[in-house]
């Protein structure tokens, strides 16, 4: 295999009644589940210890981008950055991470709130999330923290 290639497999997939659209201004308060295919559901024992989980899934339905420049939030008034800069779904490979609380597991099955996935999105990986990943004040750009300001919408 190329080195610059490589295999991931899903292991589960995100199941949840909210429309596309609305995925993105509902992220923080939408609840989904994740189905874990059975031949991983082994692998979630002990899972319900923790309260936070980080869910790595596939954009499946993102767009490659035309370019490595963004505007900030699709702000066309905004100076363009990098698409590493940007939490955008328009990343050369398309990978959304989020941090979700999980509120139950039953099974193979986990329910959490505030995954910005669509129904049907593979998942790729599901790591705990602890005090070691917790930063209290990150660095962030102004652009970033005038629409938090601003916005009663997610500002990530």
């Amino acid at each position: 295999m190329p080195a610059d290639l490589i295999e991931i497999r899903a292991i589960g997939v995100v199941r949840t009644n909210v429309a596309d659209a609305e995925v993105s201004w509902r992220r923080r308060d939408m609840v989904s589940t994740i189905q874990v295919f059975d031949h991983y559901a082994a692998g979630l024992a002990g899972i319900e210890d923790y309260s936070h989980l980080f869910v790595i899934f596939a954009l499946d339905r993102a767009t490659a981008p035309d370019s490595l420049l963004a505007r900030p939030r699709g702000d066309r008034q905004a100076a363009p950055i990098g698409v590493f800069a940007a939490r955008g779904r328009n990343h050369p490979n398309a990978v959304g991470l989020a941090v979700v609380e999980l509120l139950a597991r039953r099974g193979a099955t986990l329910e959490v709130r505030r995954l910005d996935a669509f129904d049907g999105t593979p998942v790729i990986d599901i790591k705990p999330y602890d005090d070691y990943d917790v930063v209290a004040a990150p660095r962030v750009p102004p652009w970033w923290r005038l629409r938090a300001m601003t916005k009663s919408e997610d500002p990530g």
